[in-house]
């Protein structure tokens, strides 16, 4: 049953981490979710993705640690720990830091790198990272410069760094592919907030591709949240500061409504599939497309790609071979380089990344 109470603008403004983080509070994280969003004790919501579990199961298996392998992430493709297995806090700042809206996110890699002794765990993790970073031409301006006094409230964001620290997670290498199990926590994540954490880089990079050439004569380009989910993607980017002489904007999630989510961040989702709204839309001519964790069964993600129309598109979701998103046997980049050659992939970006995952953003603009 979806929360009828929950008020995300409530939320957003009564956000602090002391007050609803795990991490720096002392309470749990079932005494947080229930606080954050108005469940009481007697709540017995089943929360269903590729599993299922209560606040209550999810709170004990936190308590269970790293019994039943549930903290086993780093392994090699037999299923081997790594040695060693586990990172050290230290490390696990060091990743949740990269995604921090005060930094540079290619700085910050490169500092990440620089400061990883080889043969250790976040050497592996940084290196990765790095390898699939494919930065934009700086004359985009898509990524924001460091900033030490930037706030940015993200309550997703906070509740995934204390994440990271509890379940031992200093971010995706080479094998994550391999990683078949998840956590407890990913369901109750999944209903509250969605699939993947939308970083403050992140949102900086769509804002500008939704900008018109002409400020003055046209308007801005029309955000397309296709299979929005709970909305918290559009929640976020239509309450993002935005940089002076940025214009707002206009940002429409579109969801078939077939997924049930226990809270609902936006009031205005047009239920619809989106190869249907894009048909009545002109294919999404001057619009952005938007696509966050899109499913890879069913033919989702292709029908979406192939019958949108307009210049750029925008991908969350996983970059590497374990089919949890777009396609079950490739990733979206080479899917998109293949069959959509007349794009041109501008920039594929780390994301937030839960335990056992590896999370980016794309984007491809059409080429001239």
């Amino acid at each position: 049953m979806a929360l009828k109470n929950f008020d995300p603008d409530a939320l957003l403004k009564d956000w602090a981490d002391e007050k609803y983080s795990p991490l720096h509070n002392g309470k749990t994280f079932e005494e947080c979710i229930r606080a954050a969003f108005n469940i009481p004790r007697n709540d017995t919501y089943v929360y269903r993705a590729q599993g299922e579990t209560t606040l209550a199961i999810t709170q004990r298996a936190i308590g269970g640690k790293r019994s039943h392998g549930l903290h086993n992430w780093y392994h090699d493709e037999k299923g081997d720990p790594n040695d060693p297995p586990n990172p050290t806090a230290p490390e696990i700042t060091a990743y949740t830091t990269l995604f921090h809206p005060t930094t540079s996110l290619p700085k910050a890699l490169n500092h990440f790198a620089s400061n990883s002794p080889p043969s250790t765990l976040r050497h592996h993790i940084s290196t990765y990272l790095s390898s699939r970073f494919h930065p934009p031409t700086p004359s985009l301006g898509l990524l924001p410069a460091a900033k030490r006094s930037r706030t940015h409230v993200n309550p997703y964001f906070d509740l995934w760094t204390y994440a990271c620290h509890e379940l031992e997670w200093a971010g995706p290498w080479l094998s994550s592919v391999h990683t078949k199990i998840s956590h407890h926590i990913l369901p109750i994540f999944y209903h509250h907030f969605g699939c993947v954490v939308p970083s403050y880089a992140a949102l900086h990079v769509i804002a500008p591709l939704a900008q018109p050439a002409k400020p003055s004569k046209q308007p801005v380009l029309p955000i397309l949240d296709i299979g929005s989910g709970n909305g918290y993607w559009s929640f976020m980017l239509r309450r993002l500061p935005l940089p002076d002489g940025m214009r707002p904007l206009d940002v429409r999630p579109i969801d078939n409504g077939l997924s049930e989510y226990r809270a609902s961040w936006v009031k205005d989702t047009i239920t619809m599939d989106g190869v249907e709204y894009l048909e009545k839309e002109g294919g999404g001519r001057g619009c952005v497309l938007l696509l966050v964790y899109p499913q890879a069964t069913g033919g989702f993600t292709q029908g979406v790609l192939e019958a949108f129309e307009g210049d750029t598109i925008v991908v969350a979701g996983t970059q590497n071979g374990n089919g949890f998103t777009a396609f079950q046997d490739r990733v979206v980049d080479e899917w998109v380089g293949a069959e959509l050659p007349q794009f041109e992939l501008v920039l594929r970006m780390p994301l937030p990344s839960f335990a056992g995952k590896d999370e980016a953003l794309f984007v491809w603009r059409r080429k001239s």
